[in-house]
């Protein structure tokens, strides 16, 4: 056992007895605001506070929910939730920048039955993929108190100071892609849920990223590898986010053989554009591997597709709203995940060499963007 997996391992240990100290927690909810959170994909009315506690009213509906203001990887989670009859809910964990957060991050079901036979729905669920090992929720007008330890691949979880959840994520397939590191977020469905008492100890990150682009200063780690003279490429950086137009690509200065690639990605409707692995650093007049980017769902090759080689499976995408995109290459496999869900495999690449990624702008007229930009080598 290394160091560091020493320092780690008394961290995940059982919860701990009521009434100890809790030392290095950190309060993400001061009893009197909603400061530290913020309403997402929903009106500002759906959350409030009162007599204490976070409340969600009936404006609180799905897709609205909760986010904490900072993201985290590894981490002590804490807080008590308030059951009366019917309700329904979860907490995200890892929950993205954008998009559907119980496929491409977690979710930890709140549900008011006490199901004797556990199932991937019941309280307490990795939902939907995973049942709790045993359902212990208080649903007639209770608190209840939930801790979630999350030191990846390690997933523990207790209801009610019972352990629910002792879990290798990494062994389920569904959930080895998810996201190492995102936002706690709270979803009621408009049920009037309560929660209070929100803390969190953080635990050592594991994770290794490389950033390729998250302020305009980044675009210094590309160059410009190919570009029409008829419609020059134009790949500007506004805010955090390269806008491309024009026909031509972008490429990392830096060469990549096996990685993970994230990047956050939207376009004008019926856009034109890829993600390029394993070039050349020429765009399309070199070695490349071209991932699409093209909503349309019935052209030869639509968003996700493997160009020339194998189509993918149309994803869940909308015009001009940003979508997470990732990149999965090691050897001769590669897979391409789009807002959670993975829309193409491959295990027959022959270029094993390294090589540049490249971003594609390919339709002048029609913008793509691309932001929060992040390799890691594997």
């Amino acid at each position: 056992m290394t160091r560091r997996e020493l320092m780690i391992t008394p961290l995940l240990a059982p919860a701990l007895a009521s009434g100890q100290a809790e030392e290095g927690f950190t309060t993400l909810f001061d009893g009197q605001t909603l400061r530290g959170w913020a309403v997402r994909e929903g009106p500002q009315s759906a959350f409030y506070v009162s007599d204490g506690a976070i409340v969600a009213s009936p404006s609180s509906a799905f897709p609205a929910w909760l986010r904490s203001e900072k993201q985290y990887e590894n981490f002590d989670f804490r807080c008590e939730f308030f059951v009366k009859g019917w309700t329904d809910g979860g907490i995200y964990l890892h929950a993205p920048e954008h998009g559907r957060n119980t496929w491409i991050g977690m979710q930890i079901k709140i549900f008011h039955q006490r199901d004797k036979e556990p199932r991937s729905n019941s309280m307490g669920a990795v939902y939907p993929l995973i049942a709790p090992k045993l359902v212990n929720v208080r649903s007639q007008g209770e608190w209840n108190s939930l801790r979630v330890v999350m030191g990846w691949p390690a997933l523990r979880v207790w209801v009610n100071e019972e352990q629910v959840h002792d879990s290798d994520v990494e062994s389920v397939p569904e959930l080895r892609y998810r996201l190492r590191r995102g936002y706690l977020g709270l979803s009621t469905l408009s049920y009037p849920h309560r929660f209070r008492n929100l803390r969190i100890r953080e635990l050592p990150d594991k994770e290794r990223w490389e950033t390729l682009f998250e302020t305009d200063g980044d675009l210094a780690k590309w160059f410009i590898s190919e570009s029409n003279p008829k419609s020059p490429a134009k790949f500007d950086a506004y805010n955090g986010v390269v806008r491309g137009d024009g026909s031509g690509h972008l490429a990392t200065k830096e060469k990549y053989r096996d990685f993970e690639f994230h990047a956050y990605i939207r376009g004008q409707k019926h856009h034109n554009g890829g993600v390029l692995f394993r070039t050349g650093g020429q765009g399309l007049t070199g070695r490349r591997y071209e991932i699409q980017l093209h909503d349309v769902e019935e052209a030869h090759y639509p968003t996700g597709s493997l160009y020339f080689f194998k189509r993918s499976i149309y994803p869940r995408i909308e015009a001009e709203k940003w979508y997470l995109f990732q990149l999965i290459v090691k050897g001769r496999n590669c897979i391409v995940r789009i807002n959670g869900e993975n829309v193409l495999e491959y295990d027959q690449l022959e270029d094993l060499d390294e090589g540049h990624v490249e971003l594609q702008a390919h339709q002048p007229g029609r913008w793509i963007e691309y932001k929060h930009i992040r390799i890691k080598r594997i």
